[in-house]
């Protein structure tokens, strides 16, 4: 039986962060929690992930693979931080959103984690990556336009019995005029389970070609990536940083994000049990 689990990283409005997440989450969770970890470039009419990466002249794509000129372990690169990349390259030819999961499925018998960079676009390129996900989150930022596109993307992901897990909140300055995490939770219908401060430091790692968890750990931004990284590996990650120290100690009030992470997790474990019983009661039979 597979061991890995698909999770496709989504919006449908460019700019968002979408693939910036997608680079620190897979460097987060191949560093911090020991994952094997795959990413996908899923975006077949505007891939970006190898750009992120310093992945220029890649010799194989996704596309290689979709059309049967190369076996999926021929287009893996392996990336200097530990995990490793299929990157895309532009796709001309229109795209059965089946045929992904049908070409990537049987790589979660080698992988912890699959993470799909999905195409903005709302067209069959993103219903691929709902298709072959086993769970999905949404990318959005704190502005009406973008929030109007997510609860889109929540009704479409719906109908295609695709359930969105989590909202990540990219880009907040805590501005007054900025969408609140109430806000965005009652437009959804979906926990935030990050929030990620606007943060220079992104865009200076960015041009580096490297996440920014592993080019600066210690920003908000990157420990919220991390945090956020234990939520898709069902692991908690222990911010030891002394104003967390401090923050615990005079006991603060803790974000939505942070309440939402710990019911996120408690739901986590009712799972584990609940399968751990299903199981006995199989062995009992």
């Amino acid at each position: 039986m597979p061991k890995g689990k698909t999770v496709g990283i989504i919006s449908i409005k460019g700019g968002v962060g979408k693939t910036t997440t997608v680079s620190n989450l897979a460097a987060s969770l191949a560093n911090d929690f020991g994952k094997k970890v795959l990413v996908i470039d899923a975006n077949f009419s505007a891939p970006n992930i190898g750009f992120y990466l310093g992945l220029k002249e890649p010799k194989f794509t996704i596309q290689d693979i979709l059309s049967d000129k190369v076996p999926a372990s021929e287009a893996i690169h392996k990336h200097e931080l530990g995990f490793h990349v299929i990157p895309s390259t532009i796709m001309q030819s229109k795209v059965n959103p089946f045929d992904l999961k049908k070409k990537i499925a049987h790589l979660k018998e080698y992988y912890d984690i699959i993470l799909l960079d999905s195409s903005p676009n709302l067209n069959d390129e993103i219903l691929a990556t709902m298709v072959a996900s086993d769970e999905l989150y949404a990318v959005t930022s704190p502005d009406m336009p973008t929030l109007a596109c997510t609860m889109h993307a929540v009704k479409i992901s719906k109908q295609k019995n695709s359930k969105i897990k989590g909202i990540i909140l990219n880009k907040v300055r805590n501005k007054n005029f900025e969408i609140k995490i109430g806000d965005v939770e009652n437009a959804t219908g979906v926990p935030v389970l990050a929030l990620l401060p606007d943060d220079v430091m992104v865009l200076e790692s960015l041009s580096k070609t490297t996440p920014t968890t592993a080019y600066a750990p210690k920003r908000e931004v990157a420990v919220e990536y991390k945090k956020l990284a234990g939520c898709i590996a069902g692991q908690e990650f222990v911010d030891n940083r002394m104003r967390t120290k401090v923050k615990s100690l005079f006991r603060m009030d803790m974000g939505k994000q942070e309440i939402n992470r710990a019911a996120f997790f408690k739901d986590l474990q009712g799972e584990v049990v609940s399968v751990a019983e299903e199981e006995t009661e199989v062995k009992k039979k």
